[in-house]
């Protein structure tokens, strides 16, 4: 029995077709799997998900992930219930992380319910921006995870706006928080 520990972290940041889960999409997973002793990642996923309802979406997610310049990316799109299976094989027994906990994990959550995929992760689940708000509190003027970067000492996210990028760049930020 692994301790709370010795589980991997699963830092995982997703795009999305808007910011409310059970009525718009997931569009993109990243994901990095690393060791919360040593820092050291284990694994990746980067996975673009085949819209079914893009036409119900919100435009400013969609311009901030830059769907519709990028479109072509979703070309080989797999289905959310591919997506989410490779998901949970790569999380299992992880725990969840994101910079925004609660919107990630009610995506995830509900691909997981819809799809009937089996959840493997611990039930444990941490939110990087809580994490930044008790460590850094009244240095900060904003909650955004670019700011936030900046006050932890660390380069903003690399551009294009993309799952992978997003979830590198909270491993970054969950490193500078743990060792600083």
């Amino acid at each position: 029995m692994l301790i709370l520990q010795d589980r991997l972290i699963a830092m995982t940041d997703l795009e999305s077709s808007g910011d409310v889960f059970g009525l718009h999409e997931i569009l993109e997973i990243g994901l990095v799997v690393f060791e919360q002793k040593n820092f050291e990642i284990i694994d990746t996923l980067n996975i673009k998900v085949k819209p079914e309802h893009i036409e119900i979406n919100v435009p400013a997610a969609l311009a901030k992930n830059g769907y519709k310049e990028r479109e072509a990316e979703w070309k080989n799109a797999v289905t959310l219930a591919e997506a989410t299976k490779v998901y949970a094989e790569k999380t299992k027994d992880c725990i969840f992380c994101a910079y925004n906990a609660t919107f990630d994990w009610g995506f995830m959550n509900d691909a997981f319910k819809v799809t009937g995929i089996k959840d493997t992760m611990d039930y444990h689940h941490l939110d990087l921006m809580s994490m930044a708000l008790i460590k850094y509190g009244e240095k900060l003027s904003s909650l955004s995870m670019n700011h936030v970067s900046k006050i932890a000492g660390i380069s903003e996210e690399s551009l294009p706006h993309q799952a992978l990028n997003g979830a590198m760049q909270g491993y970054y930020l969950y490193k500078a928080l743990m060792q600083n």
